[in-house]
């Protein structure tokens, strides 16, 4: 994150340009007074706590979606003071965090201790690699502490950085952040994200074999965590979003009444601000998601040969395991790309509209200054593009997706043929 006051000098010397013009079809007064409030809002430090607390709308709209992570022991952030994010392993947060994991992993380990005597009890290939699905489902869990306390700490200077960048937004634009909608869509996706584990749940019990339903109790909490982790993205990419969309906005807004030397500094420091935050968004959640993607790789990849497994043994009269194994593919690929497309999404909307906007702005009809800060803009936006990193192991973008595909496929071709050159009575040995 910029510090503060790097941010401050970096706009304030633009005040050094002798660019100020007179706005034409104005008064004295009505420039007096926007000089004035303009000189009011530089007075505002995104370092003190109160500040942050009354201009953090992010915040305050999904709020609901930290609480829900805290009460399922995966993230144990608070809002120890007015404007910060912290974490700590002494809050009561964290502590509530580890008594109910150890509660769940009493469970969990008594779910996965009768999964593997299943799985020692089975001769056939294809039944052993079918089975290793449902142990599959109960790793997650042991990443929790790794994934979601590990990085607490980063998550909640990357939260406490939403804060800083809303109180600069206002300083320099005249206007707070604001998200339409997305508290109700938090709720929407919450409340969803439950009773879509339910029923994923509830269906692979119907569909597979060897599905109990006492043991979804165990499945229940890793199911919800792994969609809230998706919604949580989605949320904090479409906040980025429409950020980037509401700068982009205000800028073309005020080029159109007064494009100075002044303006567009203003605009670049807070736009690097904005591509910063974005870019912090993949190194805090880095860990979390670099397993939350392998977890999905290899979850489509088993669904995906047990289903085809099934098809070549038997045809393509399909039965309640295919069923399943395709439900469960489908269900992963849908996380995996809603994921990898929102993070395309945002990227592409950080730098398009104030691009669009300093392409528009005639070069010829302003001074020397002006030109000069244009170009910088125009450098900063290249030399800082605006992506989705999980600290330099991948791109969070659709050419994710894509490399996911190719990767699963080989391994299904790998599969597939070891399957086919296997005689048809091959056991694996006890």
């Amino acid at each position: 994150m910029i510090p503060d006051h790097l941010f401050d000098e970096g706009i304030d010397n633009s005040l050094l340009h002798k660019d100020m013009k007179h706005l034409q079809h104005k008064t004295i007064y009505d420039r007096t007074q926007k000089d004035y409030e303009q000189e009011q809002r530089d007075l505002l430090s995104s370092q003190d706590g109160d500040t942050c607390e009354i201009h953090d709308q992010f915040y305050r709209d999904h709020k609901l979606l930290l609480v829900l992570f805290r009460a399922l022991a995966v993230m144990p952030i608070t809002r120890s003071r007015p404007g910060t994010i912290t974490f700590s392993w002494t809050s009561s947060a964290t502590i509530y965090a580890i008594c109910f994991y150890i509660l769940i992993t009493v469970i969990v380990l008594n779910v996965g201790y009768e999964r593997i005597m299943i799985l020692r009890s089975i001769r056939k290939f294809d039944d052993y690699i079918y089975a290793i699905l449902f142990i599959v489902f109960l790793v997650p869990h042991f990443w929790i502490p790794f994934v979601g306390w590990g990085v607490a700490h980063q998550v909640a200077i990357y939260k406490t950085n939403w804060g800083k960048f809303q109180v600069r937004y206002y300083k320099v634009t005249g206007e707070n952040l604001k998200f339409p909608n997305l508290k109700l869509s938090i709720m929407i996706i919450s409340v969803g994200c439950l009773l879509l584990a339910v029923c994923f749940l509830l269906s692979l019990y119907a569909l597979l074999d060897g599905f109990l339903l006492r043991h979804t109790i165990a499945y229940l909490h890793i199911i919800t965590m792994i969609n809230m982790n998706c919604a949580l993205w989605y949320i904090n990419c479409k906040g980025i979003k429409i950020a980037s969309q509401s700068l982009s906005e205000c800028f073309r807004r005020d080029v159109d009444i007064e494009c100075s030397a002044k303006l567009i500094s203003r605009y670049r420091y807070l736009w690097l601000n904005l591509s910063e935050l974005l870019q912090s968004l993949g190194n805090a959640y880095a860990r979390t998601y670099s397993t939350y993607c392998l977890f999905m790789f290899f979850n489509i990849t088993i669904a995906i040969y047990g289903a085809l497994s099934e098809i070549v043994d038997h045809g393509f009269g399909f039965s309640f395991k295919e069923v399943g194994l395709f439900v469960d593919a489908v269900y992963c690929s849908a996380l995996l790309f809603i994921f990898a497309d929102c993070s395309h999404k945002s990227t592409l909307t950080v730098a398009a509209g104030v691009v669009d906007t300093l392409m528009s702005i005639d070069v010829l009809s302003v001074d020397r200054p002006t030109q000069k800060e244009i170009d910088h803009f125009i450098q900063a936006i290249e030399m800082n593009p605006a992506v989705v990193s999980l600290k330099g192991y991948a791109h969070v973008n659709r050419e994710l997706l894509t490399s996911a595909v190719s990767m699963i496929a080989i391994y299904l071709i790998v599969l597939l043929q070891f399957k086919i050159s296997l005689p048809k009575d091959l056991q694996i040995p006890s």
